[in-house]
């Protein structure tokens, strides 16, 4: 029979019909069995490199997590609507989940380093300042400076490479401190050295790039919370989207409880006191702080959110780049900030500095009204006595203790507080 209507098909004139004649019945196997049902077919998620930064590399963070973009490993939350369509690329930061089996999914955050507004002003500066032109490659421009020539033929990363660059990180920096950044930059195979051999080009261009932005995703490198650092973990770059484990800001629990309050509170101290006594001799501090600066995991952990205003200082070895040579200006000074920014001397930083700016801008927020008038009378009092600066007799560290000393009886011990719980019930600590 099919056959039959094969050979009826040359016969037929109108066209359309023979195409509808063939694709029914010239297929013997498809004319003998019943019509499949159509397949499902899984929509497909297009990036764009636009939308990632990818065009723009290697003037960018990196790709270590592209694949995971490209698989649908990382989706953004828009993602799970019916619309399937990719965020606004204006935004500085998304909520996305991640997944390493396809089965269990967890919350990331996805952030740009800075706008994306900014990002493109820096990058016509880049082009008008070095070649004149209005665009241009971008990481052909960048390789022709000074600078970067210099990294070309370094060994090792050594503060006279860094000078000038605005991130707070560097604006202080010892040989320890620098070595440690290689050692660990995670946008490259771990080599475990100081020296900068297994970095290519391509490497070394994206790693000056990231410290000239935004020093946020190294922080996280360098300081990881598997060692017990106060941050979220890194999972990777793409493009100009850093990937980093989820929290929720710390403006979201201005209305919390009293004892959800107390417990950020005393969690805050905590980082606080951390940053300025830990084994590795660092004293980390911040430059600003604002509502976004802590975040909160869903365990009740809190950590620094977002570490872009932290400096470094080396207890162990000291600065080793003078104040005079800080003044150094270049293209690479200038990606993200005013290039007449004017640096803060190490000299004058102090441990109580980080305390001062917590108590002036979010421990009033976070704990106003919430407690019995005597005890916080008692809070008020010294948040009053913290933001003007504290007296001189009184360090960071008595401080704290002062005010952890009347946090502390005021949290509870439930299952909210999963980071602690239930070893709270059987421990003095908490």
């Amino acid at each position: 029979m099919g056959r039959w209507i094969c050979c009826l098909c040359s016969r037929v004139a109108d066209p359309l019909m023979l195409l509808l004649v063939l694709a029914l019945s010239c297929n013997p196997s498809t004319a003998a069995t019943a019509s499949p049902s159509v397949p499902h077919i899984k929509p497909s998620y297009s990036f764009g490199r636009t939308f990632l930064g990818l065009d723009k590399c290697n003037a960018c963070i990196g790709t270590s997590i592209c694949k995971k973009f490209f698989k649908e490993e990382i989706r953004f939350d828009t993602w799970l609507s019916s619309h399937l369509k990719l965020p606004p690329s204006y935004l500085l930061s998304y909520s996305g989940n991640y997944t390493d089996d396809a089965k269990s999914w967890r919350l990331v955050d996805i952030t740009r380093l800075t706008s994306k507004y900014q990002h493109d002003r820096a990058d016509k500066r880049i082009c008008t300042s070095l070649l004149k032109t209005k665009t241009c490659s971008l990481e052909r421009a960048l390789r022709r400076t000074q600078r970067f020539q210099k990294w070309l033929r370094a060994k090792r990363l050594t503060p006279d490479l860094v000078q000038g660059l605005s991130s707070p990180m560097l604006r202080c920096p010892s040989q320890r401190l620098l070595d440690r950044i290689v050692r660990r930059y995670a946008e490259v195979p771990d080599a475990g050295s100081i020296y900068m051999d297994h970095l290519t080009d391509r490497d070394k261009l994206r790693l000056l790039y990231t410290l000239s932005v935004n020093s946020h995703p190294i922080l996280l490198q360098i300081f990881p919370d598997v060692e017990g650092w106060p941050f979220p973990r890194y999972l990777g770059s793409c493009g100009r989207l850093v990937v980093s484990a989820s929290t929720r800001p710390l403006r979201d629990f201005y209305g919390a409880a009293p004892e959800v309050a107390a417990d950020l509170a005393l969690q805050l101290l905590a980082v606080l006191r951390s940053m300025g006594t830990n084994d590795l001799n660092y004293f980390l501090y911040f430059t600003h702080v604002d509502a976004g600066t802590f975040g909160v995991f869903s365990t009740g952990h809190l950590f620094i959110r977002d570490a872009s205003t932290l400096g470094v200082i080396d207890k162990e070895e000291g600065s080793q780049l003078i104040d005079g040579q800080q003044e150094y200006k270049d293209i690479f000074s200038c990606l993200t900030v005013d290039c007449q920014s004017a640096f803060v001397s190490c000299d004058s930083i102090r441990e109580k500095h980080s305390l001062v700016m917590v108590c002036q801008e979010l421990l009033p927020k976070l704990l106003a009204g919430k407690f019995p008038p005597p005890v916080q009378g008692r809070i008020d009092s010294f948040l009053q006595r913290c933001s003007g600066g504290l007296s001189d007799d009184q360090g960071a560290n008595e401080a704290m203790a002062e005010l952890a000393g009347i946090l502390r009886p005021l949290r509870s011990c439930d299952s909210r507080f999963a980071y602690r719980y239930p070893d709270c019930r059987y421990s003095d600590k908490y």
